[in-house]
């Protein structure tokens, strides 16, 4: 049986029962970390599986497709890093039309008694659910009551006297401040995925890129920074990346574009993450092509200087450590 699964009314996949906990998962910060960590623990001490339930499109997806709100994770490393956490199974839900007008209590029924036979239900703080946000913790305790399981609420996970969440990461990521997203994740903040083929225009300019894209899905944040991209050696290359629409080349599609400095090779194919380290500026239009690979220049020689101090604060070389003098060369030869 696959350890990730889709849809709803499929048969039992738990039929000796389960530990099941619910939510949106977009991060996987530290107090996702803790819900999920929790529900393996009481599913090992039970005997049974530890499942982790969440749904794709978010909700707030499905409901403001002219406006979905941003993303942390894309759904691929959202199953990835549940099943990490040592989740036995991972219910990424086709929330659609029909999901949508399920009523608290019919969700219940359906995935939570007959789908997963749970038998400890565990959700974030005001977690709520179905129709018109009608399910709450209430409800599965009410429910649980009757058809053989308990629910259970578990504690926020607080930092610096704050709530750790998707939201507070956001912020955080917008304003460059990736130190301070990082401590609310758990780890350095990345975007991973399989680099695809684009219109090679960046080799035309003198900067080849490794291309990320989205899926349909908003990014989180968007401009030019200075990054590590890991999954290409043994320890993470130096880059400088643009994440966008590409405005001056008339772009649409969101999309991350990683140049790896000093790198000769085919990626294609190939599955990578890109660590965000420093925001460099805004992503702008200019008025021609020039103008941008002037810009490119000074981008990756900024890039190429911050990539240095981060590598000696962190104590590590990396795949090419990041050469200052080259830097300052690029920079006066574009200035």
């Amino acid at each position: 049986m696959s350890r990730l699964f889709r849809d709803v009314d499929r048969g039992i996949r738990c039929p000796h029962g389960s530990v099941v906990c619910i939510g949106a998962f977009d991060g996987l910060h530290l107090g996702h970390r803790a819900l999920v960590r929790h529900t393996v623990a009481r599913a090992r001490a039970l005997g049974v599986p530890a499942v982790a339930l969440s749904f794709e499109p978010l909700p707030r997806e499905f409901f403001a497709p002219a406006a979905p709100p941003p993303r942390l994770l894309l759904p691929r490393a959202k199953a990835e890093g549940l099943l990490a956490l040592d989740a036995d199974q991972v219910g990424l839900l086709r929330f659609n039309r029909a999901l949508s007008s399920w009523s608290g209590e019919e969700f219940v029924e359906r995935v939570l008694v007959k789908q997963l036979a749970a038998r400890e239900v565990w959700v974030g703080p005001e977690f709520r659910f179905g129709k018109a946000r009608g399910g709450d913790i209430a409800l599965l305790r009410r429910m649980g009551e009757t058809t053989g399981f308990s629910a259970h609420e578990i504690e926020p996970v607080h930092l610096d006297g704050e709530r750790v969440s998707s939201t507070r990461i956001r912020e955080t990521i917008l304003t460059g401040d990736f130190a301070a997203a990082a401590r609310l994740l758990g780890r350095p903040y990345a975007i991973g995925g399989h680099v695809v083929r684009g219109q090679q225009l960046g080799r035309t300019l003198g900067f080849p890129t490794a291309n990320l894209r989205f899926g349909g899905k908003t990014p989180a944040l968007s401009g030019i920074y200075a990054t590590w991209v890991h999954g290409v050696g043994e320890r993470p290359w130096p880059s400088v990346s643009s994440l966008g629409t590409r405005p001056t080349v008339a772009g649409v599609e969101p999309l991350l574009e990683a140049h790896l400095f000093d790198f000769d090779g085919d990626l294609y194919g190939r599955r990578i993450e890109v660590e965000f380290v420093a925001h460099l500026r805004a992503e702008l239009k200019f008025p021609d092509l020039a103008t941008l690979t002037q810009q490119m220049h000074r981008d990756a020689a900024q890039a190429r200087e911050l990539l240095a101090l981060d590598a000696q604060r962190r104590r590590w070389t990396p795949a090419t450590p990041p050469d200052p003098r080259r830097a300052a060369d690029a920079a006066e030869h574009t200035a």
